[in-house]
């Protein structure tokens, strides 16, 4: 009867429920990594179905701190992802400043030109890139991993339109005050697009993060692994490994980072979705 009263609540019901449904379907592989983690590797060679049963053990978090080199690909996974995006909130600052602000010859076909990346796939220039980092000599270094993803057409088109939002009376009062055209930019228009740059930095921090395609291809020594090849490497056959607790502790130990961002800028990451869309 109540339901009938209310129609809007039944409603509310039905998608709490399909919410929740599909909340615990996105999260049941991240609590069985879990689980696995925390089962002795023995156990696991007797089936899968005992990590929902007690006995747990730590002892494959214990190992990583002997066994593994797992931090020298953390360390490697946070020089890349803090360089990329420093590079990338450079350049596109930069690069949107002019195509929004400047008027030069060529301006519209070159900003088309650079959208035109946002089309190609990463694997169709793949070939051509690992040659040519290979004949610098960047493989296997941080400027052959960071370079290639200092190309953010995203980046530049994102900050293009956040630029053109502005009003032009800000630039025309510093302007009648004597300021030049970058004390303009750098002391004016740049806090102005910290939303921006907040929005930009975050997604390509963990876009870069959880890039497995260019480092699988251009660091080949383990020391210069990231974490996602790194910890892909420990065990490349799922299905017969006899360490697949300590696999997926590295897994956990190497997801703790990112969640840790997640956390603290979840409310920026939320903001440019919306933004986005």
């Amino acid at each position: 009867m109540t339901a009938m009263r209310n129609p809007g609540r039944g409603r509310n019901w039905t998608a709490a429920a399909a919410l929740g449904l599909a909340a615990l379907a996105m999260a049941a592989p991240l609590l069985w990594t879990l689980l696995l983690s925390l089962k002795a590797n023995d156990a696991l060679l007797r089936g899968t179905a005992s990590a929902f049963a007690p006995p747990y053990t730590l002892e494959n978090y214990a190992d990583i701190l002997g066994h593994s080199a797992v931090f020298f690909w953390l360390l490697n996974s946070t020089i890349v992802s803090l360089g990329v995006t420093a590079g990338v909130l450079c350049l596109s600052s930069l690069a949107g400043y002019g195509f929004a602000r400047l008027r030069f010859p060529g301006r519209d076909i070159v900003f088309v030109l650079v959208l035109f990346g946002l089309a190609i796939p990463e694997q169709s220039v793949i070939i051509a890139r690992h040659q040519m980092f290979g004949a610098l000599g960047l493989h296997n270094s941080y400027g052959g991993l960071i370079f290639p993803g200092l190309a953010a057409p995203f980046g530049v088109f994102l900050m293009t339109q956040y630029f053109r939002a502005m009003p032009k009376e800000l630039e025309e009062a510093a302007w009648l005050d004597g300021a030049s055209r970058f004390k303009t930019f750098w002391r004016i228009l740049l806090p102005q697009s910290l939303p921006a740059q907040a929005t930009l930095g975050i997604f390509t921090f963990l876009s870069t993060w959880n890039d497995y395609w260019w480092p699988l291809i251009s660091a080949t020594n383990s020391r210069m692994y990231t974490l996602t090849v790194g910890v892909a490497s420990s065990q490349m056959n799922f299905a017969q490994t006899n360490g697949l607790g300590f696999l997926m502790a590295q897994a956990v130990f190497a997801s703790v980072p990112i969640l840790i961002v997640y956390v603290i800028f979840q409310r920026y990451i939320v903001a440019g979705v919306r933004a986005a869309a």
